[in-house]
């Protein structure tokens, strides 16, 4: 970094020199036109009209006979590269698989359509506008979505119902965590992405983390509620009581800290919240070692309490990283939160 003095010309207009060797760099001349962005952060940032790490806006691939589960993940990896158009080509022409497996995934991403198709080349494109999305409420439904199939699952793990109440929800999850995860993408290349989205880039950083957990609690209840499937019977009694507090005692920790993540609470609970994941993170090993001991116990309640133990810790994360950021913005001087050991 060097720093440079701004200088007043005539009509009070203040000016700054640009370094030369970013100029040549960037091929800007004198004459060139140049990108100025004001940040809700703060910063100022000079920017040439085409830079080279945005996304580019179309793409063309070749997929000759590639397995339609390849072709599907170009699609997915275009969405979250931040790609708007993808034209798929294959000379020889696409097989009702191919062409199933790429309807497939415009029904599965936010905001994608096939928009055109010929007999060698399919064009998907992406139709969302970031000036229309709110990646702040997308990880509030994420995190309904998440915690929902939570409940159930583990209402079918500690009632012995039986169902797959949680199943389609976890494709909405995954559906939402993609779209954070494009627009997170996006933004690290595309400053005006970032004030399309109203947001600074610390908030869409912490946004997107959390989301990331999220998503792994969505996964983990598909998990939770598979194994509840596969039991012989219902838990024993106490086992059954056990499993409910420490179920509601997780439950707690998530929700209280994406809370304080997208700003619908103070960091002040994050301590608490953290205390609560290591209380949790003691009860379910004593519990596993209760199952280990009793010897009668169905083996797959062990699969089920790593699950619950995971979840816990995706939801400590979140708290985690949102006491971090308290320290770093100083709001921790400022809200007078008790220090914590998060270890």
């Amino acid at each position: 970094m060097e720093s440079r003095k701004i200088q007043s010309v005539g009509g009070g207009t203040f000016t700054v020199s640009l370094p030369k060797e970013w100029a040549e760099s960037e091929g800007c001349t004198a004459g060139t036109t140049v990108n100025i962005h004001t940040h809700i952060d703060g910063l100022l940032v000079i920017q040439t009209p085409e830079p080279r790490t945005a996304p580019p806006n179309r793409v063309t691939l070749e997929v000759g006979n590639d397995d339609p589960a390849e072709i599907q993940q170009l699609l997915r990896a275009s969405y979250a590269a931040g790609v708007e158009t993808v034209a798929l080509e294959d000379p020889d022409g696409y097989t009702d698989e191919q062409h199933r497996a790429i309807e497939h995934v415009a029904r599965t991403l936010t905001g994608v359509t096939v928009a055109k198709e010929t007999e060698s080349q399919v064009t998907v494109q992406t139709l969302l506008d970031a000036n229309e999305v709110s990646v702040r409420q997308s990880v509030r439904q994420l995190q309904f979505v998440a915690l929902s199939m939570y409940r159930d699952a583990m209402d079918a793990l500690t009632t012995g119902t039986t169902g797959d109440r949680w199943v389609d929800r976890d494709d909405q999850a995954d559906r939402l965590y993609a779209m954070i995860d494009r627009y997170f993408e996006r933004g690290l290349a595309r400053l005006d992405e970032i004030d399309a989205l109203g947001l600074t880039r610390p908030e869409l950083f912490s946004l997107w983390v959390t989301a990331n957990e999220l998503e792994h609690v969505a996964d983990h209840a598909e998990r939770i509620g598979t194994v509840a499937g596969r039991l012989d019977g219902q838990p024993d009694e106490p086992i059954v009581t056990a499993l409910e507090d420490i179920s509601q005692d997780v439950h707690t920790v998530i929700k209280d800290a994406v809370s304080i993540i997208i700003g619908d609470a103070c960091v002040a609970p994050a301590g608490e919240t953290l205390a609560t994941r290591r209380a949790v993170r003691e009860r379910i090993t004593d519990l596993d070692r209760q199952l280990f001991k009793s010897g009668d116990a169905d083996y797959r309640l062990t699969r089920a309490l790593d699950s619950l133990a995971r979840t816990a810790e995706h939801g400590g994360n979140i708290a985690d990283f949102a006491l971090r950021m308290a320290i770093r913005d100083g709001e921790l001087a400022e809200t007078g939160t008790a220090e914590t050991n998060p270890s």
